[in-house]
């Protein structure tokens, strides 16, 4: 079994779903006792938001690049950024280690076309909504046409995100708030719709709507263990 390499903390929220859903797709496919191999770097999400927020995409850069080479030193075979924002910076981080990087915007990609799904809509954070560095690799490498919601609906779901998802904060109000935007981008044509943000997955599931729903944590780390168990 290889070693999975992990960048977490952003938030720690949505890391314990990375750590679990690594762990239990290893069991079901090797069963008894066995679990992955993970090296996780955990970092301090109040030191990074703040360099989103002000545009220093270059800091954030170089704070990541530092822990994926620790993690690299630690031993790993392949890396994950266990956060879709932060991978605005993944050439960056690429750059910085010689091991392979699983990009989540393509382990996406490549279960969507696997399904058939060409038109998708994204939820994620306004990062992730307003920049071309998700959706628009999606467009170039994959042919996908990616949907966005309108700047009113990117508000109300950067804010929920960052105020209470990273917070562990689970509301009703804002399960209704996000499920009108899904259904919203349903009827305007996309096939499925990305939760484009780790912590999204905590609030909204497929049981919520009958709108088909493609979790980055569960697909990224999907993609892992069929990395680390395949010689």
């Amino acid at each position: 079994m290889k070693t999975i390499g992990l960048l977490g903390g952003m938030s720690w929220e949505s890391t314990v779903s990375y750590y679990r859903a690594l762990n239990e797709g290893v069991k079901a496919r090797l069963g008894g006792l066995h679990s992955a191999k993970i090296c996780l770097y955990s970092v301090d999400f109040a030191e990074i938001e703040p360099l989103q927020r002000s545009g220093d995409w270059e800091e954030t850069a170089r704070l990541l690049s530092i822990a994926a080479r620790s993690v690299e030193a630690a031993g790993v075979d392949f890396l994950l950024i266990g956060t879709n924002t932060m991978h605005k910076v993944a050439p960056q981080i690429e750059d910085a280690i010689s091991i392979p990087l699983l990009h989540i915007a393509d382990a996406t990609a490549e279960r969507l076309l696997a399904d058939g799904i060409d038109r998708v809509g994204l939820i994620g954070t306004r990062y992730t909504m307003e920049q071309d560095f998700y959706k628009g690799r999606m467009a170039e490498r994959f042919g996908l046409d990616v949907r966005v919601p309108d700047a009113d609906e990117q508000a109300v779901i950067h804010r929920v995100i960052f105020e209470e998802l990273c917070q562990g904060v689970i509301s009703d109000d804002s399960r209704d708030a996000f499920l009108a935007v899904i259904q919203r981008l349903y009827e305007a044509g996309a096939e499925a719709v990305i939760l484009g943000c780790t912590e999204i997955a905590l609030l909204v599931g497929p049981d919520d709507t009958g709108v088909p729903l493609y979790d980055t944590t569960r697909i990224h780390a999907e993609q892992a263990v069929e990395r680390a168990l395949t010689d």
